[in-house]
């Protein structure tokens, strides 16, 4: 069980589920409270002791029914083929294995899904020891041969619409149903071939806050508009704790003879100024233009829900223009749509549509030069390619002469700077530091590092 355990720990690591080894000596003292015969009764114990955040019961999920399926016997597969079961397959066309699996959901008999759940699998999955096969594949070649789609198709067409449509959502969560058994009965048999870590591996899914923002999926980006919020909320919690562990401020003289007063004159409790942390003027420079827009908008978006951290924040966009967009983000605005008309109405296109750098800061500079003071904090968000058009780097160092830190946050793989039209080195020497900054792990850490000053 220790081995089982560590295992676990591992993969859940590997998934972006952040355990410590104390929370793993939980999880294990844990077990010694629960019937491990009872899977959702282990589940809940270590979901318990090891997931601290709602995103992470995912990739929880996945690893434990990986490590923690119920184990078959080494030879399930040849066994089902050979020997005569509870339901012989050889002798049981794809009809009847279907018609029986209708009959066993519709009436709950959770052993009888499972055992014909298994001759499915063995029946039409073609599972073959040792081929490097992933279980979507098994399990679309099972619910194909089980004629799913048809299954559960007894939708009365002269029932009133209200209730078609709940027949439907019947219809619907035993098709769920069905496909949870038989993939489960799959992945016993792929554990029992390969070994529990290399099938958690071929269904791990890269954790959202690891996802590339530049090349996001519909469904990624979905899920990282949900995921802003609370990370903010634990961003802000974090800073709030660092900032009272600082240092105090100075000595306060005065509150600290008072107090020795009740230990005799002697001041063996002393008082100290509170430590100031003055909170930064935030000015952002960030490219909108097609490659690097995704990245640019949830820079923005959790900038903007960091705003408490902030003594103010302004925002400019630009491609080869460039306009302020601090009013386009008022409190309580959908930040989708916002995007949409800072696109549609904003003056960030002045020539043709393409990404130049020079010509912004050299914009940006004679129009916006007073946003930018000794207590500012300058954050400018792009690729620094340009399109093989002046750099402009003296406009650059002007403005950053006059921020207190100037920041770079390049949403491009490193080894991709300086490469074709992109002039990073060139305006890498103008700022105090400067970032690949892919993925909104890598984001968060660097909205830390700046509330911190």
């Amino acid at each position: 069980m220790i081995d089982l355990m560590t295992r676990f720990t591992g993969e859940l690591r590997s998934a972006g589920v952040p355990v410590s080894t104390v929370e793993t000596v939980d999880a294990a003292r844990a077990l010694k409270f629960v019937d491990l015969t009872e899977r959702e009764s282990l589940r809940s114990a270590l979901q318990a002791t090891m997931v601290k955040h709602v995103e992470h019961v995912e990739p929880f999920n996945r690893a434990f029914d990986v490590f923690f399926s119920l184990q078959p016997v080494l030879d399930a597969l040849e066994s089902d083929r050979e020997e005569d079961t509870e339901f012989p397959v050889s002798e049981m066309a794809a009809e009847e294995i279907s018609e029986l699996l209708r009959e066993a959901i519709m009436g709950g008999d959770s052993d009888r899904i499972r055992s014909l759940s298994r001759a499915a699998v063995v029946a039409f999955g073609g599972v073959e020891a040792g081929r490097p096969v992933g279980g979507v594949y098994y399990l679309y070649r099972v619910m194909r041969g089980l004629g799913v789609d048809s299954m559960f198709d007894d939708v009365d067409e002269e029932s009133s619409p209200l209730e078609q449509a709940d027949q439907s959502r019947v219809r619907r969560r035993r098709i769920e149903l069905l496909r949870r058994y038989i993939e489960e009965e799959i992945r016993r048999i792929l554990v029992a071939d390969r070994g529990a870590e290399a099938v958690a591996a071929t269904i791990r899914k890269q954790a959202i806050e690891d996802v590339d923002l530049g090349h996001a999926t519909r469904s990624d980006l979905i899920r990282l508009q949900d995921t802003i919020r609370p990370l903010t909320r634990r961003l802000a919690a974090r800073l709030a704790q660092r900032k009272r562990a600082l240092e105090p401020g100075r000595l306060d003289v005065r509150r600290t003879v008072r107090k020795s007063m009740s230990a005799g004159g002697i001041p063996i409790d002393p008082s100290f100024k509170k430590r100031r942390v003055s909170k930064p003027d935030v000015v952002m420079l960030c490219d909108v233009s097609g490659s690097v827009s995704t990245f640019a908008f949830f820079t923005m978006q959790l900038m903007y829900a960091m705003r408490s951290q902030f003594a103010r924040v302004r925002v400019f966009a630009f491609v080869d223009g460039v306009d302020e967009i601090s009013d386009y983000f008022t409190p309580g605005v959908d930040f989708t749509e916002a995007a949409g008309r800072v696109m549609r109405e904003a003056d960030v296109v002045a020539v043709d549509g393409h990404s130049d750098y020079g010509r912004v800061f050299s914009t940006f500079e004679e129009r916006y030069g007073d946003a930018v003071t000794p207590r500012t904090t300058l954050i400018i968000t792009g690729d620094g390619r340009s399109n093989y058009r002046p750099a402009q780097e003296v406009k650059l160092a002007e403005i950053a002469e006059r921020a207190r830190t100037t920041w770079w946050l390049n949403p491009e793989m490193s080894r991709f700077w300086d490469t074709g039209d992109s002039v990073m080195s060139r305006y890498r020497e103008l700022c105090d530091g400067v970032f690949e900054v892919r993925t909104l792990r890598q984001l968060e850490s660097f909205v830390e590092k700046v509330s911190l000053g």
